[in-house]
């Protein structure tokens, strides 16, 4: 499955042919290393291991450097693995740039999603509280009952209820690429990506749609 890191740039917006305006994502996708390949006959499953963003050395153990300078690789502060179905046509130190997508394909990014803390019912699952009158003085944003009374006299598991929001990884699919520009490592996607600025994300092709424009 062919895919490359980036860094979420920010949101922006374009105009089409017609001039509607399209609200995009600008990812700075790679430049990526290739620093290991793997496949059936040694590892059992083929995969291409993609390396982004580099740092000084000192940022990187030992083993992370080892490994780099092995595979003929700069000083790369994010490794991750994207699957193929067959035993991709790559090799140990190649390059992949913005252009391994083009304009009108379909893609899936995934990302981390922004941090909240620990967060309230309202906030986290969208309740709307509890009545702001008759005596009501303090249950505006409570969750209200959630579980039964003498039996079984506990909440049952799987209950919204508050707790940490946000900070989780959460994949967007089918998102069409706007634009690619691979001599700035640029790739626009239409819509919005988890994460915030300047955060990691994965940007694969499509696994629920191989439409194209």
């Amino acid at each position: 499955m062919r895919g490359i890191l980036g860094k979420k740039v920010g949101m922006t917006q374009l105009f089409d042919k017609s001039g509607a305006v399209i609200p995009v994502t600008i990812i700075e996708a790679g430049p990526c290393y290739v620093t290991q390949v793997k496949t059936n006959d040694t590892d059992k499953y083929n995969a291409v291991q993609l390396g982004f963003d580099e740092v000084a050395e000192r940022k990187l153990s030992k083993g992370e450097r080892g490994h780099l300078k092995q595979a003929g690789a700069p000083t790369l502060r994010h490794l991750r693995e994207f699957r193929y179905d067959q035993a991709p046509d790559l090799k140990v130190g190649d390059e992949i740039k913005a252009d391994v997508f083009v304009e009108g394909e379909m893609v899936d990014v995934a990302g981390v999603s922004k941090g909240r803390g620990f967060s309230g019912a309202v906030r986290r699952h969208g309740f709307h509280g509890g009545p702001k009158t008759h005596g009501q003085s303090d249950r505006h944003r409570a969750t209200g009952s959630r579980g039964a009374g003498t039996t079984p006299g506990h909440t049952m598991p799987g209950k919204l209820a508050p707790g940490q929001f946000g900070n989780t990884r959460v994949t967007v699919q089918n998102l069409k690429v706007a634009l690619v520009d691979a001599e700035r490592n640029l790739i626009a996607v239409r819509g919005a990506v988890p994460g915030p600025r300047g955060s990691l994300v994965e940007v694969r092709e499509a696994v629920k749609s191989n439409k194209k424009a």
